[in-house]
């Protein structure tokens, strides 16, 4: 009997040992699958939206060269992955997935055009009202589905405020865009919509200051609001729990 129960004694650990050597296997090739999709989906897609958005909104010059549409291609597809890593395989990736294509091409219009369209910046607001409204049924986060859309009017209101007060500092594509900013970082958390509203000055400011030192204060063109903005979020939202 004592022979038989150490074998047993040994066999147990071993058995559990596997169990758990299997299911960290088993994670790991989820989670890869579920990167090398984010990736495949976001660099996919990042084309299509251009391709969209030239039809739609011919006024902005159509479709990119190739160069800026394999940049864009590439910036969405990293985007989703960290969104993919960041979040794992929850009911609210999908709204990240879609910030990452829509709002790779609202920075890519405003830095070569100075402009944030309006049916572009809708459609992100729009769309991320709709798939933040996953987890709210089925993860039952209804409070921070109410929270998101608290942020996104409180965030459009602050930045109203400060257009009205400085309309040279703070343009109405901005004004607007804050809208579905304030829709993720609410989403996040109230700390994360304070300094995410925040960091997309800080941003503004360095790179406006980058800007004058490489080109001087005579030749620097204005520096466009809406990149530093959607980095600010993309930041809070990667780099805060």
């Amino acid at each position: 009997m004592g022979v038989v129960g150490g074998r047993w004694g040994l066999a147990g650990p071993s058995t559990q040992g596997d169990a758990v050597l299997s299911a960290v296997n088993g994670d790991s090739t989820s989670m890869l699958f579920l990167v090398i999709g984010a990736a495949l989906l976001g660099g996919a897609l990042s084309p299509l939206a251009e391709i969209l958005i030239a039809k739609l909104l011919p006024r902005l010059g159509g479709v990119p060269r190739v160069k800026m549409r394999i940049a864009t291609a590439a910036l969405t597809a990293v985007a989703s992955v960290a969104f993919a890593l960041h979040f794992g395989i929850k009911a609210s990736l999908p709204a990240f997935i879609f910030l990452a294509i829509i709002g790779v091409q609202l920075a890519r219009i405003d830095v070569a055009l100075h402009l944030l369209p309006n049916p572009l910046v809708l459609t992100l607001l729009a769309g991320g009202l709709l798939l933040l409204l996953l987890p709210a049924l089925l993860d039952k986060q209804s409070d921070q589905w109410l929270r998101a859309a608290l942020g996104a009017v409180i965030l459009f209101a602050a930045y109203l405020i400060m257009g009205l007060i400085s309309p040279g500092g703070i343009g109405m594509g901005d004004v607007k865009l804050a809208a579905p900013v304030g829709l993720y970082l609410g989403y996040l958390g109230w700390t994360q919509l304070l300094y995410g509203g925040l960091l997309g000055f800080v941003l503004n400011g360095v790179v406006t200051l980058l800007v004058l030192r490489r080109k001087g204060r005579k030749q620097a063109t204005e520096v466009p609001h809406g990149p530093s903005m959607l980095g600010a979020l993309a930041a809070l939202a990667l780099f805060t729990s």
